[in-house]
């Protein structure tokens, strides 16, 4: 569902967008739009990972393996390589105890600690970003869903939103089953709608799943009815911004993949295996340090 925008305000002339002249609508509920600040760092993690059958019967999807290392490393080592040290990972199901065995204070990460969230059944991804409000604490935020995977290094768009932390960000990319994703239909320099898993899709660009918001974020969820799935869709929290004229996006040069069915886990391996001189995968310094704790 799709709300009238907030009443809107001039945008500071010093947080002017690089991507749009526009003006900024005023935080709904009385949410705070803070400029500049550092950003907090979501993982989701959560599902039953029913299309990995029978691998999820003994461990959530995401700490399969993925060439090297369970999956969830790949997002938590694209958030710390941009400086991102406050990071929460959302699961749920009958394993997520799991997740503290296998990544436990966030150490091998370089984090003094990891903080952990309990998703109570499905209810969409936007359902278990709802349970980050507390954490984010009104701070911009940067989302990575726990089955991504991204050739390029995240850091640098990351730190672009951060300096102009106003709105939404998203990372598109040319895709050959756009069928698979939520496409985004772009006019110019923007994003005017985006459509879940469409028949026909308008466009060939895939909404990826790493998503950048400002507080209101949390406001939109609220505001959400469930979709014919019962879930509360993220397709939808996105298009919020787009009605608000308030969405920024950029096109990914490097691959992107899920790996959240039987095909797309072995893809994803190989790719990383192809692409062991990429830091940002290898994560050297976690296997360093792995590596001089005795790790096999």
């Amino acid at each position: 569902m799709i709300r009238r925008p907030p009443r809107s305000t001039p945008k500071p002339s010093s947080a002017a967008s690089d991507v749009y002249k526009r003006q900024v609508p005023e935080p709904s509920r009385g949410a705070s739009i803070k400029l500049g600040d550092s950003m907090k760092g979501v993982v989701l993690a959560g599902g039953l990972g029913t299309r990995l059958l029978p691998m999820t019967r003994v461990t959530n999807k995401h700490l399969l393996p993925v060439f090297d290392r369970p999956m969830i490393y790949y997002p938590l080592q694209q958030l710390t390589s941009a400086d991102i040290d406050d990071i929460l990972v959302v699961t749920g199901g009958d394993h997520a105890g799991d997740f503290l065995k296998a990544l436990r204070n966030g150490q091998d990460f370089g984090l003094n600690h990891l903080r952990y969230a309990y998703q109570e059944g499905e209810g969409g991804i936007a359902a278990a970003l709802a349970l980050a409000e507390d954490f984010a604490g009104g701070e911009p935020i940067v989302v990575i869903l726990g089955d991504n995977l991204f050739e390029d290094s995240l850091a640098p768009l990351i730190h672009e939103f951060q300096r102009n932390p106003i709105g939404a960000m998203l990372l598109l990319k040319e895709v050959d089953d756009p069928d698979r994703f939520g496409v985004a239909a772009v006019e110019g320099d923007r994003v005017v709608s985006i459509i879940e898993k469409p028949s026909e899709p308008e466009t060939n660009l895939a909404v990826t799943g790493c998503y950048m918001y400002d507080s209101r974020v949390f406001d939109v969820i609220r505001g959400l009815t469930p979709s014919e799935r019962n879930e509360l869709e993220i397709t939808d929290v996105n298009n919020q911004y787009i009605a608000w004229q308030e969405m920024r996006h950029i096109k990914l040069k490097g691959w992107w993949t899920d790996a959240g069915t039987r095909p797309s886990l072995h893809h994803a391996a190989n790719l990383v295996a192809e692409s062991r001189e990429n830091p940002v995968l290898s994560g050297r310094r976690v296997v360093g340090e792995l590596e001089s704790s005795g790790g096999d």
